[in-house]
This record gives structure tokens, sequence and C-alpha cells, in this order.
């Protein structure tokens, strides 16, 4: 309706105009090199209009030949964003089909039609990764780096570069540097945890880790680590404190008071440590002190009264019994441990030591008894000698925990498969 409306006013002032110069008098009189040129008003308006458009027009026609050939770059220019944009697309899904090679070839395109941007950048760096060529994509990495609007992303791509080829002094420097650009990233938080259980900085993996990380075995490693002999042993009390059932807690407790000097203190916070959740590497760290056997027959047995009805403190005496020659408190003990519903090879082979034992009938126990407990990474099934912050193999942190049920060929290399592993509930109890 406006639209109707405007033409109608058009086309009035129009014909109002028309209407005003037809009615014009007077003649206008024109001489160019001796022509006299006589006519009316009206048709003098008329001929200037008429060449006033002439003249409007030629200039038009001039200006878009000369605009020719910016038109045909701009043509050509966005036949190549287009032709860039498929193969960016062409490079994501080889990318995400794992097609190195295709990815190479794809990305290479890109480049050439879109320049260097960052986004072409970042998926030849990724494609020559996948390829294979770790230097092409450490230098497509290192000129994202250079970029402002890159240097997070060249930077992150170096990272993960360094840390394939385990290279941690170069790793550490560039978390540094990302960290300045892009501070409490949740990325950048994580990588640089795993980065500082893979160096055993148990400090700063402490300080950097999230509420979805164990922390237990942060704080008993942190403990160990630190040098600060009161910091150290504030750490190991606030763990021990929080988990009184979790052993390398008490044991990383005991150990710090022992160094500040208080042995009676550590043998103290043994003894509850056992009266609540038995263990050797608690019996282990409660007899290092003694070496006479009569001795540590003594020290064993004001241990095990912590917690006497519990298997472990019979077993525990029965060895100390056996290698101070006590024969039949050894025998008396590890009778104990059966009736208690311990039936481990360990007990067998201290029983196998006794004189009065069937060679053959402990020979057949013990084939049949439940295998040796042990640490053992619940993530990837590794078996470690003892407790460790984290797993020598996957290196995950607050993962070992005190395992039993391990079958024959369950170990290759020297990692066990978890599945048939029955796993005890020692684990550090975030």
């Amino acid at each position: 309706m406006r639209a109707a409306l405007s033409a109608v006013v058009a086309a009035g002032l129009a014909i109002a105009l028309a209407w005003w110069v037809s009615g014009l008098s007077g003649t206008i009189e024109a001489t160019i090199s001796g022509v006299t040129i006589e006519t009316s008003a009206p048709v003098a308006a008329l001929a200037f209009a008429l060449l006033a458009t002439l003249i409007y027009l030629t200039v038009r026609v001039m200006l878009w030949l000369i605009d020719i050939p910016r038109q045909l770059g701009r043509w050509r220019q966005g036949r190549r964003l287009i032709a860039g944009d498929a193969s960016v697309a062409r490079t994501l899904v080889a990318l995400a089909a794992n097609d190195g090679p295709g990815a190479r070839t794809e990305s290479a395109r890109a480049r050439r039609l879109l320049g260097d941007s960052p986004q072409t950048l970042l998926h030849c760096a990724e494609a020559a990764r996948l390829a294979g060529h770790e230097d092409e994509a450490a230098a497509f990495f290192e000129k994202l780096a250079g970029r402002e609007d890159g240097r997070f992303l060249g930077l992150r791509g170096l990272f993960r570069l360094a840390i394939a080829r385990e290279d941690w002094a170069e790793a550490q420097r560039l978390a540094t540097n990302a960290e300045a650009l892009r501070p409490g990233a949740l990325w950048l938080r994580e990588e640089r945890t795993q980065l500082a259980v893979r160096l055993g900085n148990w400090t700063q993996a402490l300080a950097l880790a999230g509420p979805e990380t164990p922390k237990n075995a942060l704080v008993v490693a942190a403990s160990q680590a630190e040098p600060d002999g009161g910091r150290a042993l504030r750490l190991a009390r606030r763990v021990f404190e929080e988990n009184p059932t979790f052993a390398p807690a008490a044991v990383a407790f005991a150990l710090r008071l022992r160094s500040a000097g208080k042995d009676n203190r550590a043998q103290e916070t043994l003894r509850a440590a056992w009266s609540r959740a038995p263990h050797p590497d608690i019996a282990a760290c409660y007899m290092a002190p003694f070496t006479d056997k009569l001795i540590r027959v003594r020290e064993g047995a004001a241990l095990a009264r912590a917690n006497p009805r519990h298997a472990e403190s019979q077993v525990l005496m029965a060895g100390l019994a056996l290698d101070a020659g006590l024969l039949l408190e050894a025998r008396k003990h590890a009778d104990s441990a059966r009736t208690l519903g311990l039936n481990d090879q360990r007990l067998w082979r201290i029983i196998a030591r006794l004189p009065d034992s069937d060679p053959v009938e402990t020979k057949r126990s013990m084939s049949n008894a439940t295998p040796d407990s042990g640490w053992i990474c619940d993530a990837c099934g590794t078996l470690s000698a003892s407790w460790l912050p984290a797993c020598q193999n996957c290196h995950i942190a607050g993962r070992m925990v005190w395992g039993t049920g391990l079958r024959p060929g369950m170990l290759v290399e020297g990692k066990a498969k978890t599945k048939s592993a029955s796993l005890t509930s020692a684990a550090p109890p975030d």
C-alpha cells in the first residue's frame, strides 16, 4: 500500500513538473561557432534534461568498465572462499576418520585457498601430527604461537607434542606460558596436574587438583616430599585424621613424627591405625626400629593387642614368633589366623616352616590358597611392590588399591588384567 501511494505521489509530481515546464513562456537563443539556435523555453528544458541523462549514463558506463577488474577479483575471491570452505570441511572429516594423509592433503589445499589463518594453520598442524610428521606439526604450531590471535592454540599444540615425546621440561615451560595467556583454563589445569604427577611434583599437583581428583594420595605424597618438616607434619596429620583407615596415611604420619623426634607418638599413631584397619604396611613401619627378634615379638604383641581378633594380628605374631624360634607360639597364632578365616599363601608359607607341618598337606593347601594381596592400580591393573601415589604405568593418581585374587596368566609384561582381580576396600577413601 505504501509503495502504491509513493508511486502515485511521484507520478503526480512528474506531471505537475511537466505541466509547469510546458507553460513556460519565452525563447532561448544560443550561438555556437557562428550557428545560432533559437528554441522555446520548454524545448530547451527538455533538451537539457536529455543531455544531463546522457552524461550521467556515460559516466556510469565508464565507471563500470573501470571497476571490471575489481569485480573479477571479488568473484575469484568468492570462488576461492567457497572452495577453501569445502577443503576445510573435508579436512575435518579426514581428521575425524583418522585419515592422516587425506587430512594433510586437504588442509594444504585449504591453506593455499584461504591463506594463513588460525583455522588453516591449526588444521595443517593436526593433520601433520596425525600423519606422523611431528616436525611439520611443530612448525605449524610455532606459526600459530607467533600470532596474536592463535598464540594459545599454538602453545597447546606444542604442549601436546612435548608430552608425546616425554619432554617434561619443555612441557612445563609451555604450560607456564599458556597459563599466562588463559589463567585458570580448565583444560590447562588438568594438563598441568597430570604433568605435575608425571614429574613427581606432588605439592603442585595437590594445589592444581580439581574436586574430581582423589586428594588423599596427593596429600600423602606431598607430605613425603615436603622439605619443610613442620609443613610436612601438618599435611600428614591432616590426611591421617581425615582417613585413619588409609594405611599409607598412617605410615606417612608416623614417619614424620619419628623425623620430629616423637617416636612414642609415632608408635601410638600406628597402634591407633591398626585398631581400625590392620595392614601389613602398618606392621612393617611399626616394627622397623627393632632388630632383636625377641624384642620384635614383644613389640609385635603390643601392636596385635590393639586389634587381637583380626587375622592380620595373628599372622603377624605367627611370623615374628617363628623368626624368634618360638615354635609353639607360632603354631598357636597360625591356627588362630586360619580360624579367623585367613587362607592366603603368606600364611601357608609360615606354616610350611613349622617342624610339625605335613609337607604334602601344606603344599596342597598353598596351591589352593588365596594369592597374596598387593597394591594394584584399579585403572590399568598394574601391580606395584609398594604403595605409590600414582600408577607407574598409566600415571593416574590415587588409584592404587590393596587387592587380592590374582589368577595365573594375569600378569602381562608386569601388568595385571583387572577384570579377574578382586579388590579390597583399601583404596584412598576420598
